[in-house]
């Protein structure tokens, strides 16, 4: 593992070795590493965020970029895998290791996943081995953009929580296409639809009471450490159908859900889709000390106010893991803040016990983390040790 292989980097969720297989700009890259922080830095367009990309898709879900799996395939090749030995504590004071991996060949229906060489069931496995969160300058719009932008964000903070809710969610919407499809028909089978909305009642049930457990468990973790350097901000799920949830009991919930679907088949079939149900809901964030909504807050205030709910639930991961940090994957995010909220980061980031990987064209802007992490210049898809 390397010299900074200490009782304390053995409680850690780490990337051991990463190797990657016509992964974007990569042809092949085997890199070892020990479990501590990884800084990468290199000029733009250098592969910094590939990278990072790749370690994403050692979770479940679509990957940092939700990007189509086609165009992750480098150019030229047919196919990518993304494989890495995962250091994790599996007892007291006993570390073990897994190997995991993922990819993807063209042409076929979505990425596979493997487990200590042997094929995974599905990728959701992914879930319950590696936890991750990020932070991109994509998502720098995330509270002015869609609110399926947010909704996306909200689903990533819960699967971290509870594994099985990507499943759920996949469920619930390919139930409601199904029934968008159904409500096409000039003469739809009755029976079917009850069917459908039947299985669309339980699963949005579900959906709601994941998110609304995993919001309020995270304004506790955010209350607990209100104060700091980056804004503190108040969240909110925001929504019809979430509003139908507060203090009854689920199986009202879905009878009411099933008897709205039922009565809004006219105006959902004349609509080309299903117009209410947990699908529609958006995450408020608001800005607490200004009370103002994040979308009003300034582009610096918006930032801090992202930094502070990944710091503030993967805080809640660890508690919820038992001490163990998820991944964190932050991408040019030093670039953006000033010399006090940098050290700050870098700070909570050491307390957390995360190997996070942290990119950036500078490397003077991790000075301060330099002697606890591990450093490597990019450069045309080749990795060189600082």
């Amino acid at each position: 593992m390397g010299e900074a292989d200490t009782g304390r980097d053995r409680d850690r969720v780490a990337v051991v070795r990463l190797t990657l297989t016509d992964f974007r700009n990569y042809a092949h890259l085997r890199l070892d590493l020990d479990p501590r922080p990884v800084v990468l830095t290199g000029a733009n367009g250098s592969g910094k965020t590939n990278l990072l990309e790749a370690v994403s898709y050692l979770t479940a879900g679509r990957g940092m970029r939700s990007a189509q799996l086609d165009r992750v395939i480098r150019i030229g090749a047919e196919a990518f895998a993304v494989a890495a030995t995962i250091s994790r504590p599996v007892g007291p004071d006993e570390p073990g290791e897994i190997d995991i991996g993922t990819g993807y060949r063209r042409g076929e229906n979505g990425r596979v996943a493997r487990v200590n060489h042997g094929s995974a069931p599905a990728v959701g496995i992914l879930a319950e081995l590696v936890r991750g969160l990020w932070l991109t300058p994509s998502m720098d719009g995330l509270f002015t953009g869609p609110a399926s932008d947010r909704r996306r964000f909200l689903d990533r903070l819960v699967l971290t929580l509870d594994p099985g809710h990507a499943a759920r969610v996949g469920d619930f919407e390919k139930a409601m296409r199904q029934r968008n499809r159904l409500l096409e028909e000039p003469r739809p089978d009755a029976r079917w639809l009850d069917g459908i909305e039947q299985a669309m009642a339980e699963l949005a049930v579900a959906v709601a009471t994941a998110r609304a457990q995993a919001m309020a468990r995270l304004t506790d973790a955010l209350n607990e450490r209100a104060g700091g350097v980056f804004p503190d901000p108040d969240i909110a799920i925001e929504g019809e159908f979430e509003a139908s949830l507060d203090g009854r009991a689920a199986v009202d919930v879905e009878a009411d859900y099933r008897a709205a679907l039922h009565g809004a088949r006219r105006r959902d079939a004349a609509a080309g889709r299903t117009l209410i149900g947990p699908h529609r809901c958006d995450l408020a964030v608001a800005h607490r000390a200004r009370n103002v909504p994040a979308a009003l807050a300034s582009t610096g205030e918006q930032k801090g106010l992202l930094i502070a709910l990944i710091l503030a639930h993967a805080r809640l991961v660890r508690q919820a893991s038992g001490g163990v940090a998820p991944l964190l994957l932050l991408d040019e995010v030093a670039a953006h803040l000033d010399d006090m909220r940098r050290a700050a980061l870098y700070a909570e980031i050491l307390a957390l016990g995360s190997q996070a990987w942290m990119t950036g064209t500078d490397r003077a802007l991790f000075a301060d983390i330099a002697a606890d992490s591990q450093g490597f210049e990019v450069a045309n898809g080749a990795l060189s040790a600082i």
